[in-house]
């Protein structure tokens, strides 16, 4: 079969390879619909998880399942599915301990483009399929529903950890289709004011329309203290750190309130550090919490992100702004993630 691949960091290109093969617990999926992710730039063209060689990319996919093994119960040939970008063992002390997404080691659960070949090629393996996969409702669109593996799970997973309560007043920095998901999240667990920092109109006007109430546009001066100007010197109750570089960690610590939760979703591809101010930390003494956590996938994640999709508590069919038909244009779709036109929030490619 052929697939795109990270051939080394810095270079992507087809390349040939054998199909995969099912194991007992296993299904073989083909791709309908594929949509790569701005962790794919940071992990071919940053290095940011360390060298790859080969590595068919892509871990944003719906599928038909091809093929299952013989101890899959739930699941045939011909079914529509919704895949995780994060399939877990789900037999291994660390998701028995509630920390699925690091099973078999830190961020293990990360599997597809990471440690094995991803979703962008004919075929692709999902290990321990009746835990990791989850049925695709006819109604949800093909472009809607590849939102649903990584965009909404992380962007959700950011307003969880923030732990958001009813009429709290929360930052989310970066608003690229995370970001924005981060925000919808936010306004789902109840969030009162809510001030989104980024600056493409295209994607301003999507956080307004899953809940800003307010813009701060990091090209017109330091968000520290355009935070602080909004909200009289206060700060804010929590922070969703959705896109930046490394300093972006301590801008959320000297906007957070005391007591207040630095949620962080970003995939921080650069640096050896990640930086905390002392002095608004409190001297480490200020109960500002950060928290940092890779989005939960498997079935059961899966199945209730799907309901609200089909149930119309959320629509993030708004983030797909170019969507390509064939397999043949997963160069074209990764290389607009890397340079990001003011157009662009994110691209899927069809494959069906």
């Amino acid at each position: 079969m052929k697939g795109f691949a990270m051939l080394r960091i810095g270079e992507v290109g087809w390349i040939e390879k054998d199909k995969p093969a099912a194991g007992p617990y296993d299904a073989i999926c083909r791709p309908l619909a594929i949509a790569p992710c701005t962790s794919d730039i940071h992990t071919v063209f940053e290095g940011a998880i360390g060298e790859r060689h080969n590595m068919i990319l892509g871990h944003e996919a719906v599928g038909e399942v091809v093929e299952v093994g013989s101890e899959v119960r739930d699941f045939k040939p011909g079914d529509r599915v919704v895949v995780p970008a994060i399939t877990p063992d789900w037999r291994t002390l660390e998701a028995a301990a509630g920390f699925h997404q690091h099973s078999g080691g830190m961020l293990a659960g990360w599997k597809f483009s990471n440690i094995k070949d991803g979703s962008m090629g004919e075929f692709f393996h999902v290990n321990d399929a009746d835990m990791n996969l989850a049925l695709l409702p006819d109604e949800i669109p093909l472009e809607t529903a590849v939102m649903i593996p990584d965009m909404v799970t992380t962007g959700l997973h950011g307003a969880e950890m923030a732990d958001i309560q009813l009429g709290a007043t929360i930052a989310v920095i970066g608003i690229g289709p995370v970001g924005l998901m981060g925000v919808a999240g936010a306004k789902l667990r109840g969030a009162g004011r809510l001030i989104v920092v980024g600056s493409r109109p295209i994607c301003v006007e999507a956080a307004k329309y899953y809940g800003a109430t307010d813009v701060v546009n990091y090209r017109d001066g330091d968000i520290v203290e355009q935070i602080a100007k909004l909200t009289g010197g206060k700060g804010v109750d929590a922070v969703i750190i959705a896109g930046g570089k490394p300093e972006v960690v301590a801008q959320a610590v000297k906007i957070t309130k005391p007591g207040g939760n630095i949620s962080n979703i970003n995939y921080h591809g650069e640096g050896e550090f990640l930086p905390i101010p002392r002095v608004e930390w409190g001297s480490g003494m200020a109960h500002k919490t950060v928290r940092g956590g890779l989005c939960p996938g498997g079935r059961l994640r899966m199945e209730m992100l799907i309901d609200l999709v089909k149930y119309n508590r959320l629509d993030p069919g708004k983030l797909v702004t170019h969507v390509f038909k064939g397999i043949e244009h997963a160069e074209r779709a990764l290389l607009l993630m890397k340079d990001k036109p003011r157009d662009l929030i994110k691209p899927v490619v069809l494959v069906e």
